[in-house]
């Protein structure tokens, strides 16, 4: 029911709207995509890939205290441990197997709090292929060690320093990259944004997420269901992984939490599901933080992950249709979630991870409910900003 049709959309969300240059371009992917990525020599590839490079399944863990606070089994989906910290390299790694595939040479990726720019940097070492990381320069500022880690890998970043420097605006600046370099150039897009077929093949290959979880629920619950999954949602990947396999499951409460920044209802704010109107930005069309003359808001989030003016076509499907259920956190309530986790389980999560573990004192659950958080990533390019926090909460 909530799969993309053969035009790309989710209900009235998503399609492929490009410049006539990267046409033929999006159009052979759409072609090929399927039966590439469902050829039995590329599974194989991934999936060892998955296991062997990347550390999958990622275990799913049952946080005993922070189950204890809020009366009910919290188990937590420790994306955070893969390779690279976060659950991005899930989809680098088959989209850079697809680019091979199609005789691309040459790698582009956008990114925002870095950890696709990383990912992406990481699988072109792997595969010997030349990658190009737009970067706005607010985020190259405040995740230099991501930087770091890319320039490691043998990436060239570039900062962008158009509008607000953040996330949209590499997102441009990749695109034109891609208008430049059509032929030999391959997109490997981070989110589930983009157009068709971007938010259906990265949602695929997310859903090793939830596919996961189906086995290790059965093992730890005897049913393979929860009753509540949390994620967070910028563009949308890894809420799209840890939802996919229960799209259809009724039994399961899909809970997807976006960054409200300082209020929902201040101009500080990424809420682009709450504060969206329709429009089409990134090749999609979809909600979008915009002006009456449509244009696009800037938005803001303590996140770097999570400050984008748009969501992805599905999740604003699951929202539309009250599929899901769309809570925001503010920047106060991600930090003071990252602070109670790290206290009381010993896990440091990121910030967009953050978020979602702020949705759990919004909710109320029974004692028997099954709540899965999925932590999208670790804390380590977040350590200035916690930092900052801690001794700011230490000098009150």
């Amino acid at each position: 029911m909530y799969q993309v049709n053969e035009n790309g959309f989710y209900g009235d969300f998503g399609g492929a709207y490009v410049p006539e240059i990267l046409y033929s371009n999006v159009e052979n992917l759409r072609k090929h995509y399927l039966e590439i990525i469902n050829e039995p020599g590329f599974q194989a590839e991934m999936d060892a890939l998955l296991r062997d490079y990347v550390g999958r399944p990622s275990p799913l863990y049952l946080a005993n205290r922070l189950s204890e606070k809020y009366g009910c089994k919290v188990y937590l989906k420790r994306e955070d441990l893969n390779h690279t910290g976060a659950h991005k390299i899930n989809t680098t790694i088959g989209q850079i197997l697809l680019a091979r595939r199609m005789g691309k040479t040459r790698i582009i990726a956008e990114t925002g709090a870095g950890q696709h720019g990383v990912a992406t940097a990481t699988v072109c070492a792997l595969m010997n292929m030349e990658c190009i990381v737009y970067m706005g320069k607010t985020d190259v500022e405040r995740q230099h060690l991501n930087v770091q880690k890319m320039e490691m890998l043998g990436a060239t970043v570039i900062p962008v320093t158009s509008g607000n420097m953040t996330l949209k605006d590499a997102t441009n600046e990749a695109i034109r990259d891609w208008c430049c370099h059509p032929v030999d150039t391959f997109y490997i897009i981070g989110s589930t944004i983009g157009p068709h077929p971007y938010p259906d093949m990265v949602a695929r290959f997310q859903s090793v997420i939830s596919r996961e979880m189906k086995v290790q629920l059965q093992e730890k619950e005897g049913r393979d269901y929860p009753d509540y999954i949390l994620a967070c949602i910028g563009g949308g990947s890894n809420a799209t992984g840890a939802f996919y396999h229960y799209l259809d499951e009724p039994r399961t409460k899909l809970i997807a939490v976006e960054a409200a920044g300082k209020g929902v209802d201040t101009e500080e704010t990424a809420a682009s599901i709450r504060r969206g109107r329709l429009g089409i930005l990134h090749g999609a069309k979809i909600p979008i933080m915009q002006t009456k003359d449509g244009q696009v808001i800037e938005p803001y989030s303590i996140s770097a992950g999570l400050d984008y003016p748009g969501v992805g076509p599905l999740q604003a499907a699951l929202a539309k249709t009250g599929r899901s259920q769309v809570l925001a956190a503010t920047d106060e309530e991600a930090l003071t979630a990252a602070f109670e986790l790290t206290a009381i389980e010993g896990i440091i999560p990121a910030l967009e991870s953050a978020h979602a573990l702020a949705a759990l004192p919004k909710l109320t659950f029974k004692p028997d409910d099954v709540v899965v958080v999925n932590v999208s990533g670790r804390g380590d390019k977040d350590m200035d900003t916690y930092v900052k926090y801690f001794n700011q909460m230490n000098q009150k």
